[in-house]
């Protein structure tokens, strides 16, 4: 019927089986649909015709990637038929065949307006709350040679290399919200400014009432927590013209704070409890005024945090600032167990010609001038110790010095004149220009995002469906994130059975025991919660029923 064009999508029928492999994950569907994973079908068309349907791609892209099956071309390691029956089918497709079904969903061309409406569904129905952002950058290598999308440094490999740049936005959990790209060199502070400021008013537009805000002067609608890329005071207090406030660290911080100013508190960050020596004081950068806290560390530093948010407690901002290491353990996470930096479409596309770049020959003599700097502060260092030298030691060795003084002088006459040449040469460049204006062959372009976009919003679905599962683990699992993510991608692994009734209308997911009695304990108290949600497998009206089966 599919080859002829008769038939709508696979029916989905479970057969009965055991011991099949990751049935485990099956016991994440519930937190898959609360994290808003069925919201698709508002935005995105079904697909006519075919055996594989929008339906059931979706949801097996999800199960895909909670089960570490990180892109199409690991399904040919998997068997096909074994897969396929955690989805009530007889198997998954082939690689292609998911590619082209990609493909067509892609087309639709709906993906920024889905990941916008799960914001606003992230955000649940909360109004005159607090609201922190933590805004980080990430940049995904690229190794084609399609494009060209410019060079960006990875700090992860102190390397500048070709990428695309993303700008991702989280809450103080880890929990990302959206991201947004950067098609050309756009640092934080410009995409704070022009994207990213514009995107979050949107969202979190009438959350915060006019009449709270004209009644309490130093109430913020939201805040936005960031590293030092971000760092302008004067952006800062553009920002709380329209109470927005903002935490991060200061940069350039020369003076010291008396150590007997700092007093001890008890801070909770990421779930485990630390001492801080903590001392607060207000200041004025550039005309505005802020709050300054400082911490000082065993090595008597002062880590120097700086915020625009009057409401907030001493040691609030502490955490708030500090918990910004979750996003940059989400990226971790999200790279290793996702493969967060994977392109799945490599066309091309044009970027607006008027967007201002830095000038790719400005930056090559800037970074000429440089090295030729580098070599004339040797030389002059070089002669600055024979000098020294000549003046300490005994007169008749003067001549000896004059030769090694006259050697070095020789060398470092035509560096001075090449070091002019390349800033009168630089000068005729100007910093940046129009991208228009940049030769054909050196032009940037930009790889097309719909696909990507549409995998990474599924990888953010089950990261949060993830994260909602840690949240019923007992507490015996003292370790928090690591442990308790450790201890869902052994069960997602776990083998299991599947039986249907067909009769009442079940699906029992039986999940084999776990390796310790701990597990076996946390796993129990996991089927009694997942089964007071009466969840119905997506496409039926069949209801899950989880069971585990301890020896």
């Amino acid at each position: 019927m599919a080859a002829n064009g008769q038939l709508d999508g696979a029916p989905i029928i479970f057969q009965p089986c055991q011991s099949l492999d990751n049935v485990g994950v099956l016991f994440l569907l519930p937190s898959l649909i609360a994290n808003g994973l069925l919201s698709y079908k508002e935005h995105y068309h079904a697909i006519p015709k075919v055996f594989y349907s929008l339906d059931f791609t979706v949801l097996l892209l999800c199960f895909m990637f909670l089960s570490r099956i990180k892109n199409p071309e690991q399904l040919r390691h998997i068997v096909g038929s074994e897969f396929g029956k955690l989805l009530g089918i007889d198997r998954v497709p082939e690689a292609k065949r998911l590619r082209i079904r990609l493909s067509q969903i892609s087309r639709q061309k709906k993906a920024g307006e889905w990941m916008s409406d799960l914001f606003q569904f992230w955000l649940g129905d909360k109004e005159n709350q607090d609201f922190f952002f933590y805004v980080d950058g990430h940049v995904r290598v690229y190794h084609g040679k399609k494009a060209n999308p410019g060079k960006k440094y990875i700090s992860r490999q102190r390397l500048c290399l070709p990428g695309t740049s993303q700008y991702w936005i989280n809450d103080s959990y880890g929990n990302p919200f959206l991201y947004i790209d950067a098609p050309v060199n756009e640092k934080l502070l410009e995409m704070l400014d022009k994207e990213i400021i514009p995107q979050l008013k949107h969202q979190v537009k009438d959350r915060v009432s006019k009449e709270m805000l004209e009644r309490d002067s130093s109430l913020a609608i939201f805040t936005v927590v960031f590293d030092r890329e971000g760092y302008s005071p004067e952006f800062f207090g553009k920002l709380w013209q329209e109470r927005i406030a903002v935490i991060t660290y200061r940069k350039n911080v020369k003076d010291q704070w008396d150590e007997n100013d700092f007093k001890e508190y008890r801070i909770n960050v990421d779930g485990v409890e630390t001492d801080m020596l903590l001392c607060e004081k207000q200041i004025e950068l550039d005309g505005v005024k802020m709050r300054e806290v400082r911490r000082l560390t065993e090595s008597r530093h002062q880590t120097s945090i700086i915020t625009t948010n009057k409401k907030l407690s001493l040691e609030s901002i502490a955490v708030y600032m500090f918990s910004r290491w979750c996003q940059e353990n989400f990226f971790r996470y999200m790279r290793q167990e996702y493969d967060l930096d994977r392109i799945y479409q490599y066309a091309t596309a044009e970027i607006d010609g008027s967007i201002s770049v830095v000038n790719p020959d400005h930056s090559k003599l800037s970074y000429q001038i440089k090295k030729t700097t580098e070599k004339i502060n040797r030389r002059r260092a070089k002669l600055y110790m024979i000098q020294q030298e000549n003046c300490l030691d005994n007169l008749d060795n003067t001549s000896k010095y004059e030769k090694k003084q006259a050697k070095v002088i020789a060398e470092l006459e035509p560096l001075e004149q090449q070091h002019d040449n390349l800033k009168e040469q630089r000068g005729k460049h100007p910093y940046k220009i129009a991208l228009k204006d940049m030769p054909d062959h050196k032009r940037y372009n930009q790889l097309m995002q719909e696909r990507n976009q549409f995998i990474n919003i599924l990888k953010m679905i089950c990261y949060r469906s993830e994260t909602s599962l840690t949240l019923i683990i007992p507490r015996s699992f003292k370790k928090l994130e690591n442990e308790k993510r450790a201890f869902i991608k052994s069960m997602i692994k776990r083998k299991g059975d599947i039986l249907p009734d067909y009769i009442n209308k079940t699906i029992t997911v039986k999940l084999y025991t776990m390796s310790t009695p701990r597990e076996n304990r946390a796993m129990e108290e996991i089927c009694n919660t997942l089964n007071d949600t009466q969840t119905l497998f997506p496409g039926t009206d069949m209801r899950l029923i989880y069971k585990f089966a301890t020896i």
